[in-house]
């Protein structure tokens, strides 16, 4: 009878190590992210971060973008900050749980255009208290070799949205399918997200 007994008690409790198990494994896939901002934006090395157009540029900056161009380059540089939410923070019937984010393989687009592919460069901790931790990711693509078909203002214009980032209808996208460290190993998203400026994905 002891042996029965005890054997029930090692299922129950096996039962419930299980669910508490696939409870935090469904805590970890409920980040949220959002593209915050960016930062130390410039295009062949003329700053455009505070820039809404072109023609905010004052002549001298200009040329040099121009001068670039016509030379076959128009790199492209900046910090991104993504924002990621870790909403298990012990309410709403979760547990409180710190999330690690181990990778985000990216793409980043712009309109119809993929400008790059990118990811983290460390595992990022996204503590379980419903605050937004900043991700800042430093970037730079040449967009005359990656978008050769397209014209100067162009180009430019993709630059200069970009810059746009934050202000909460900007036409930049990025796509990932971020992998997040468990108990049980990896865990990798089963498709990949949409991350915009103007709300966080859920």
């Amino acid at each position: 009878m002891k042996k029965k007994m005890f054997t029930v008690l090692l299922a129950t409790a096996v039962l419930f190590a299980g669910c508490s198990i696939v409870k935090s494994l469904v805590n970890l896939s409920r980040l949220q992210f959002k593209l915050q901002s960016v930062s130390s934006v410039s295009i062949a090395g003329v700053d455009v971060t505070s820039k809404k157009s072109f023609s905010d540029l004052n002549v001298f900056d200009a040329a040099k973008i121009t001068e670039s161009f016509f030379r076959g380059s128009l790199p492209l540089t900046f910090t991104l900050n993504l924002a990621a939410l870790n909403p298990n923070d012990g309410t709403g019937g979760y547990a409180r749980t710190d999330a690690q984010l181990k990778s985000l393989p990216f793409r980043l687009v712009v309109g119809d255009h993929e400008i790059l592919q990118g990811n983290i460069a460390q595992p990022v901790t996204i503590p379980g208290t419903g605050e937004v931790t900043t991700i800042p990711i430093n970037l730079t693509v040449d967009l005359a070799k990656v978008l050769k078909d397209q014209g100067y203002e162009s180009l430019v214009g993709l630059a200069m949205d970009v810059a746009g980032v934050g202000s909460g209808n900007s036409k930049v996208q990025l796509y990932t399918r971020p992998v997040v460290s468990s108990m049980l190993g990896d865990i990798t998203y089963p498709e990949e997200i949409k991350v915009v400026d103007f709300s966080f994905s859920k």
